[in-house]
C-alpha cells in the first residue's frame, strides 16, 4: 500500500479503518496492518538504540480480531521479537503492563474504542505513554517506505495474560484507601458491558471488595454488540444501564466502552452520573480539598467551571479531542501547575497519579472509594455533586459536508473563521476563554447561552454544541446560526434546520 492509502487509517494517535466488509471496503488489510507493526518495531529499535526483546499483543472483542492478530503477531516475530499475547483485555492494562515487571518493551492494543462493528485498529505504547498523531504520521510513512523482509532469526509467540494482575492491583488501590478487605460489603453494584471487553470488572475487582453483582448485564465478549453499542456517549447504552440499576435495585450502575478506556455510571436513583455530572465527580475525588487545576475539552458547561472553582479548583477548558486535553495537563504540570486531572466530556478520564492514562477501570475504581468512603460517612456518592448547576437547555448537533465538499478540513476551517467576524454584534460576542473553532456567547434576550462550532477530530462532520440558561435559548441561537450557515455550498445544515423546527 502506498502513503495515500495508509494515510487515510491515521485517527488522531491511533491507526483505524474497515476491517470486515460489511457495508465498505476493507481498508485495514493484512498488508496495512503487518506492514505498520513492523514500522513500529523499526522505529522501536531506533529510538530504543537496539531492538526490542518482546512486544505485548492484547486485543478487545472485534469480528475482525483472529485476522488482525495473525498478522500482527507475524509481523512482531518476524522482525525477531517475541509476540507476548495477552488475549482478551483493556487499552488500559496493556500500558499498565510496561510499568510493571512483565517483561516487555512495548505494546500493540487492536482495538477501534467504540465504532461500529465492522470497524478495528490499533493503538501502540511504549513505557513513556502512547504514540501521539506526529508519530502515527512517521509510523506510516515508514509503512508505505519500507519493504519489510523476514528477519534471520524471527521470535515466538508466548501466550500470557496481564489482566489478572492489572485487576489485583485496582483491588489493592481500593483496599488500601479504605482500609479493609471488603469495603463495598453489602451494595449491590452492577455493570453493563455492553458485550465489549469490560464484561471483567464483575469478577475480578467489584467481587473481591465484597460487592453483590446481581443484576449486571451483557458481560459475555461479542464483537456483533447485539445490545447495544458499549459507549457511555450513547443514548440507548446509557438508558440500558439505568434500567439495570433500577431493576437491580443497585446502588451503582458502571457503564464502559468497548475497550474500558472510558466509563460512565448511574447512581441508585436513575440518575447519570457522565458528561458534566462525571467530570464534577472526577474532579472533587482529584483535587480531595487541595487546590488544583482541571483540565476539560470544550465543551463543558458553565456550571461546571462555578463547581470547580468553587470547590477550590480551577477549570481549564481546551480543545475537543482527549489526547489534547491530556497534553495540556502535562504541559502544565511541567511548567509547575499541579493539574491532577485531565478529562473529556466523553468519559476519557487520565489521573496525574496513574501517568495520566485515561483508564475507565481506574476512574471507576477511584469512584469505588468515594463510594465506600460516603457510605461510611452516612452520605450518598450523588451528595458529592449536588451543588453542580445544570443548564436549562444542553444540545448538540451535528453538520455534514454535502457531495460538493472538495477538502473539508480546509472549508471547515474557513467557515469557523468567518463565523469568528460575523459574531461581533450587540447580541453576540466571541467568547473568550476558547481553544478550537468558534465559541460565541449570547445576550439573555437572544440565546442566554452560547454555542461552540468546531471541527470533529475524526470524521468529516462540524459538531455544534448548545447551551442556554433559559427555555427556548438553544432554538434562538440555532436559528441565529442556520442564517450564518446558509450560504455555504459544501455544507448540509439540515439537522440544524430540523432542530430549529422541533425545538
Amino acid at each position: 500500500m502506498n502513503y495515500e492509502q495508509l494515510k487515510k487509517l491515521k485517527s488522531g494517535s491511533d491507526v483505524r479503518g474497515v476491517a470486515t466488509e460489511l457495508s465498505s471496503p476493507v481498508t485495514l488489510t493484512d498488508e496495512a496492518v503487518y506492514a505498520i507493526v513492523r514500522a513500529f518495531a523499526e522505529m522501536l529499535t531506533e529510538r530504543r538504540g537496539g531492538a526490542p526483546r518482546a512486544i505485548a499483543v492484547g486485543h478487545d472483542v472485534r469480528i475482525s480480531t483472529d485476522r488482525i492478530l495473525k498478522q500482527v503477531l507475524n509481523a512482531v516475530t518476524d522482525y525477531g521479537a517475541d509476540a507476548v499475547n495477552c488475549g482478551l483485555c483493556s487499552t488500559p492494562s496493556m500500558f499498565m503492563l510496561l510499568k510493571s515487571p512483565f517483561g516487555c518493551d512495548a505494546s500493540i492494543m487492536i482495538t477501534a474504542s467504540h465504532l461500529p462493528a465492522d470497524r478495528n485498529g490499533l493503538k501502540f505504547f511504549t513505557p513513556e505513554g502512547g504514540l501521539d498523531g506526529k508519530d502515527i504520521d512517521e509510523l506510516l510513512a515508514r509503512a508505505a517506505a519500507k519493504t519489510h523482509e523476514r528477519g534471520k532469526n524471527p521470535g515466538k509467540v508466548i501466550y500470557r495474560s496481564y489482566l489478572p494482575d492489572y485487576c489485583a492491583s485496582l483491588v489493592e488501590l481500593v483496599r488500601g484507601a479504605c482500609g479493609e478487605d471488603r469495603p463495598l460489603d453489602g451494595k449491590r453494584i452492577i455493570v453493563d458491558a455492553g458485550n465489549g471487553a469490560g464484561g471483567f470488572f464483575c469478577d475480578l475487582v467489584l467481587k473481591p471488595l465484597g460487592a453483590d453483582t446481581q443484576g449486571s448485564v451483557f458481560l459475555e465478549p461479542d464483537g456483533t454488540f447485539p445490545n447495544h453499542i458499549p459507549n457511555p456517549e450513547d443514548k440507548a447504552a446509557m438508558e440500558s444501564v439505568k434500567c439495570a440499576v433500577l431493576k437491580a435495585r443497585a446502588e451503582l450502575g458502571i457503564i464502559f466502552d468497548t475497550d474500558v478506556d472510558r466509563a460512565g455510571a448511574v447512581d441508585a436513583d436513575g440518575r447519570e452520573i457522565n458528561r458534566n455530572d462525571l467530570i464534577a465527580l472526577a474532579s472533587v475525588i482529584a483535587l480531595d480539598g487541595r487546590p488544583g487545576t482541571i483540565v476539560t475539552d470544550s465543551v463543558t458547561s458553565d456550571g461546571l467551571t462555578e463547581f470547580i472553582n468553587g470547590t477550590g479548583g480551577k477549570h481549564v477548558r481546551f480543545k475537543r479531542g482527549y489526547k489534547n486535553v491530556i497534553d495540556e495537563a502535562k504541559r502544565r504540570t511541567a511548567d509547575g501547575e499541579y493539574c491532577p486531572l485531565a478529562i473529556e466530556t466523553s468519559g476519557h478520564a487520565a489521573f496525574a497519579d496513574n501517568y495520566f492514562l485515561d483508564d475507565g477501570a481506574y476512574l471507576v475504581t477511584r469512584i469505588l472509594i468515594a463510594l465506600a468512603k460516603q457510605t461510611k460517612a452516612g452520605r450518598s456518592l450523588s451528595d458529592l455533586i449536588k451543588d453542580l448547576k445544570h443548564p436549562v437547555e444542553e444540545d448538540e448537533v451535528r453538520i455534514s459536508f454535502n457531495s460538493s465538499s472538495k477538502d473539508f478540513r480546509a472549508e471547515g476551517l474557513s467557515v469557523t473563521e468567518e463565523l469568528k467576524r460575523a459574531a461581533d454584534k450587540d447580541f453576540m460576542r466571541l467568547a473568550p476563554d476558547n481553544y478550537e473553532g468558534v465559541k460565541v456567547n449570547f445576550d439573555r434576550e437572544h440565546g442566554d447561552g452560547w454555542f461552540l462550532v468546531r471541527m470533529s477530530v475524526h470524521d468529516p462532520v462540524m459538531p455544534v454544541n448548545f447551551e442556554s440558561n433559559s427555555k427556548g435559548g438553544n432554538k434562538k441561537m440555532a436559528t441565529c446560526l442556520c442564517e450564518m450557515l446558509r450560504h455555504y455550498p459544501f455544507l448540509d445544515i439540515t439537522n440544524l434546520e430540523n432542530f430549529v423546527r422541533k425545538a
